[in-house]
């Protein structure tokens, strides 16, 4: 009995030995691992890249609209189908969006190194335009990033499409790749509107590719001098006279277009002062007007380059007397050969509108404003426009806001442009044709709107927009004119006359 008793004693002792060495062995619990830290040196939304010193903030919005009386949601029925106002022009169109934006910053010893991303993804409504054939055939016009394209093929009744807005790297003052211009208001085409089509100012709201310095000197006063790509978004065309014919004018073309390759960026010019009562900005930009050839080889020569340039002075007042958070904005621009920094690429600055008459078959109203024009052996001539446009948004609530807003754009053409157009100096004219009264290119677009918002939690939106354009131009009477095929008009006798267009934008947009 006393073994045994020994043996129980001497198991117990051995069995709390083990069991403390093995709660000695124990991990002690360990302090939660911060997988994701928030970096607050560059306001909300900013996260730490794990491992790194480097801070990143995603966003975005989807964004749901339709565009009532137009073939697009960039603006009005100004040319095309959407001008012809017939059985192949939209009355509406619809849109699904998502944006992505990808914002990362790091501090550095030369100052903080940025970089920002912005895309989109669209799914947009076509439309059809005729094929000028014996059974009435259309084919399919896919708007794709701002573009038509035929499809002879049919592709459907919509298109997808991917836009990259803005890439650029900004670091110790310096801008480099896509983003908007440094002419551009901070508004850009938008003083209180959400329609894209306003005239009265350049407005790259997608980006342009550039190279830019900036001097800030303090007290919200910058500089900033940028060499900024000038194909795509600033080139509204160096027209060939020559080529022109009734039909082309008509349509809004009046000659060939003979843009020749990229020889200069655009140079710009900016001040700006940004304080708590509003913003003043003063721009200044350089066009190179580079032609090709007055034909088809090298042989046939060309005009030599000719430099245009534009003038901007934009005004925002904050926090006016009529409301908390109110604002009225305005700008007004002056251009000599770069008519796209007041005729912005999303207004266009082509215009073929049709509608009733009771002369004739119906009546047409027609336009164009490029750069500059010239005609085979000459030189070029630029074309001169001016324009303003601006907003005054009033706030209602936290809830509700009105915008009221308009624009204005006029070009005027030079005694080269009229003489080949109209007739005299030597020119015969493509419109001295019977039953034109009067003929002039000149013209002006005036425009005008409302937008109400509705913003029913935060960064849920819901707007209409409501805008009339008016194209103001100056030919009188009547022509015999054989339209384009794909509007489907026939050759008949048009009125020449001004023309009006209505665009209704709803639109709803969730931010994040």
């Amino acid at each position: 009995m006393k073994l045994v008793k020994s043996l129980l004693l001497g198991s117990a002792a051995g069995l709390i030995a083990v069991g403390g060495a093995q709660a000695a062995d124990l991990p002690v619990k360990a302090k939660a691992v911060e997988y994701v830290k928030i970096c607050s040196l560059y306001g909300a939304g900013f996260y730490y890249i794990p491992g790194t010193d480097t801070c990143i903030k995603l966003g975005g919005y989807l964004r749901a609209e339709v565009a009532l009386n137009t073939n697009s949601v960039y603006g009005g029925q100004f040319s095309g189908t959407g001008g012809a106002h017939n059985r192949l022009s939209n009355y509406y169109t619809m849109r699904a969006r998502q944006d992505l934006n990808i914002d990362t910053r790091t501090a550095t010893e030369y100052g903080v190194v940025r970089t920002f991303f912005d895309a989109t993804f669209s799914w947009t409504t076509g439309n059809y335009a005729g094929q000028g054939s014996a059974t009435g055939a259309t084919g399919y016009s896919a708007t794709t990033a701002g573009t038509a394209t035929i499809n002879p093929t049919d592709g459907g009744t919509s298109g997808g499409s991917l836009g990259v807005y803005y890439a650029f790297i900004q670091f110790a003052g310096f801008t480099m790749g896509k983003a908007v211009s440094q002419f551009d208001a901070p508004w850009t085409n938008y003083p209180g509107n959400n329609f894209d089509g306003l005239v009265g100012g350049s407005g790259t709201v997608t980006g342009v590719n550039q190279f830019t310095y900036t001097a800030d000197f303090g007290q919200g006063i910058t500089a900033s001098f940028s060499a900024e790509d000038a194909t795509a978004y600033y080139q509204a065309g160096n027209l060939n006279l020559t080529g022109a014919t009734v039909a082309g004018i008509a349509g809004g073309s009046y000659g060939s277009n003979a843009i020749g390759g990229s020889r200069s960026p655009n140079l710009v010019g900016m001040v700006r002062v940004d304080q708590a009562w509003g913003l003043f900005q003063a721009s200044v930009a350089a066009h190179d007007n580079h032609v090709a050839y007055y034909g088809p080889t090298e042989v046939t020569g060309h005009p030599d380059d000719k430099w245009g340039w534009a003038v901007q002075l934009a005004l925002s007042i904050k926090n006016i007397p009529t409301g908390a958070g109110d604002t009225i904005n305005i700008s007004g621009v002056y251009t000599d050969g770069a008519t796209r920094y007041n005729f912005q690429n999303l207004a266009g600055s082509s215009y073929s509108m049709f509608s009733g008459s009771d002369v004739g078959y119906q009546s047409i109203g027609f336009a164009n404003a490029p750069d500059t024009v010239f005609v085979t052996g000459g030189s070029q001539e630029t074309v001169k426009t001016w324009g303003f446009r601006g907003a005054y948004t009033h706030n209602w609530d936290p809830y509700w806001n009105t915008a009221i807003y308009g624009a204005y754009a006029a070009a005027q053409f030079g005694s080269l442009a009229k003489n080949a157009i109209c007739g005299g100096g030597g020119f015969v004219g493509v419109m001295a044709v019977a039953g034109v009264t009067s003929c002039n290119p000149d013209f002006n677009i005036g425009q005008v709107g409302v937008i109400t918002r509705w913003t029913p939690v935060k960064n849920l939106t819901f707007s209409a927009d409501f805008n009339w354009t008016r194209l103001d131009q100056k030919y009188a009477g009547t022509a015999v004119i054989t339209p384009a095929a794909a509007v489907s008009k026939p050759t008949a006798v048009y009125e020449l006359k001004d023309q009006d267009s209505f665009t209704l934008l709803l639109r709803a947009q969730r931010n994040w």
